[in-house]
């Protein structure tokens, strides 16, 4: 393996997986030949672009999915799961991005669920609390066992799925993105708790498509790319750079700035004023057709109000022109209505029904003057643009959680492709998703764009607008301060203006 100081001794492997094969009916391969070493008390990441079968090593690993082909072995011994419960037996503990705990159970009936301690049917309460609380110690947690698990923090949530891992003496606790939820001060106490229990030995598959995370916890990092293992990694001694080559393999270059043809004069939208809530202010911005203009700024700065104000979601003053003609819409229908399209921050609750079929989210918008359309007509109407977007998916008929990250944002980029939408108004729009799919979805950006598409993306990631977008406005305290050229300014000019609030080397508004 690349950058392995020394091959482990067989004594410190806990688990091994070899030539691991997922092959699902319809001849669908999920996995290809996958193959994972962890040893003991570290921490091994795992890394790659969505649809890499990061999801299906997991689910085989605890139990979720059988073995087409290949070994895992635990301890040295061979193991052929049937269930989740016999891999948690065996000591293997999965810790799901969506925690499966019982909010209106306390922390000690979740974390003994269906191993309640007792005898001849009665359960032990005390016992049960005891050995609880001992868990909770054990990774530093501050809140009671006797406590509603609804009324925690995520972070503390967290703590609960983790000290649940160690009732069950867990030898390897598998953790799926867990900072999906978690801020920076959360996600450091989570990283104290690992840190903790690696050091009794316990091993941990922390699973992340954060660059940053897994630098910072991380002993070794397996890449998966189209359900193979590239290579394991010491992170220490390697480049982040390497890393992004290797996720992404020949496509590397989707993450570097592209030429792109100048956008036509005609101005898709002119906002020369517009006032909004919590002090939004926004003069004398203008997006043309076929440009894409980047809203960088501090969380808080304006850009997801301005956003959700030009879409109806807010009420502003002022005086705003859409394609020349005056634009107030006084909700999102109206917004719809004038071909306006917003990608929400959270695709899951805002952009998408996930139990509804992946025809049906991309025919959502078209529905509403259309009463008349079949089933087998949408599923017409959708197939050819989710098919242009490049979206991966086994029917139109499966339901949309069913698809990967990318795939899912995708979706919300076809529905407003099939409803005709002009002015694409994207708030975050990468956030949750793995480098890979990150650089797909700034190639689509670039490529509706070049169709004549106005977009404006708003985005804490400064490096992805930098690279993809034809200006850059600064957000800062409600109102856009200063319009930079990112083939002219440096990331850091851009980034010193959004943390002061001014910068004195460039004109800022008045």
């Amino acid at each position: 393996m690349h950058s392995e100081a020394a091959a482990p001794s067989l004594d410190d492997i806990v688990l091994d997986v070899a030539g691991a094969a997922k092959i699902f009916s319809g001849n669908v391969v999920a996995l290809e030949d996958a193959s994972l070493s962890i040893r003991r008390g570290e921490v091994h990441c795992l890394l790659g672009a969505n649809g890499a079968g990061k999801s299906t090593l997991l689910k085989i690993i605890a139990g979720a999915h059988s073995l087409t082909r290949g070994t895992l072995l635990l301890d040295g011994v061979p193991c052929r799961f049937r269930s989740p419960q016999e891999a948690a037996l065996a000591g293997i503990s999965m810790i799901y991005q969506e925690l499966d705990l019982v909010p209106q159970l306390t922390v000690a009936q979740n974390m003994l669920l269906g191993r309640v301690p007792g005898r001849w049917g009665m359960i032990d309460r005390a016992r049960r609390l005891r050995v609880a609380e001992a868990a909770l110690a054990r990774v530093g947690a501050n809140f009671s066992a006797s406590a509603a698990v609804g009324s925690l923090s995520i972070a503390n949530q967290q703590l609960t799925a983790i000290a649940r891992s160690l009732t069950m003496d867990a030898k390897v606790i598998i953790m799926d993105e867990p900072s999906a939820a978690l801020n920076e001060t959360e996600l450091e106490r989570v990283f104290e708790v690992i840190r903790e229990i690696t050091r009794l030995g316990v091993a941990i598959l922390y699973v992340s498509h954060r660059l940053g995370e897994i630098r910072a916890i991380g002993d070794r990092v397996t890449v998966l790319r189209n359900g193979r293992t590239v290579d394991t990694f010491a992170v220490a001694t390697t480049t982040e750079q390497i890393l992004v080559e290797a996720v992404l393999g020949r496509n590397q270059a989707l993450l570097e700035r592209q030429a792109r043809r100048p956008a036509g004069e005609a101005l898709a939208l002119d906002v020369r004023r517009l006032r909004g809530p919590q002090g939004l202010d926004i003069r004398d911005l203008r997006v043309r057709q076929g440009e894409i203009i980047g809203l960088s700024g501090l969380n808080g700065s304006g850009r997801t109000s301005f956003l959700h104000a030009l879409f109806g979601d807010l009420r502003f003053t002022g005086e705003v022109m859409l394609s020349g003609t005056p634009y107030a819409p006084r909700r999102p229908g109206d917004a719809i209505g004038r071909g306006v399209a917003l990608v929400p921050e959270d695709r899951k609750t805002q952009g998408l029904f996930l139990d509804a079929a992946i025809y049906r989210n991309a025919m959502l918008p078209s529905l509403r003057h259309r009463r008349l359309l079949t089933h087998e007509r949408m599923r017409g109407t959708a197939r050819p643009v989710l098919s242009d977007l490049s979206t991966r998916f086994h029917s139109l008929d499966q339901p949309v959680r069913q698809l990967s990250g990318g795939n899912q944002q995708k979706v919300v980029f076809a529905k407003w492709v099939v409803a005709g939408s002009r002015i694409l108004l994207l708030d975050e729009p990468s956030r949750g998703l793995d480098v890979g799919a990150k650089a797909e979805l700034y190639a689509l950006v670039r490529r509706l764009a070049e169709d004549g598409a106005a977009i404006i993306v708003a985005s804490s990631e400064l490096d992805e607008i930098y690279v993809n977008c034809d200006y850059i406005w600064v957000f800062h305290e409600g109102r856009n301060i200063h319009r930079f050229d990112p083939t002219h300014a440096s990331r850091d000019e851009i980034l010193k203006v959004g943390l002061v609030g001014s910068d004195t080397t460039a004109e800022t508004l008045s």
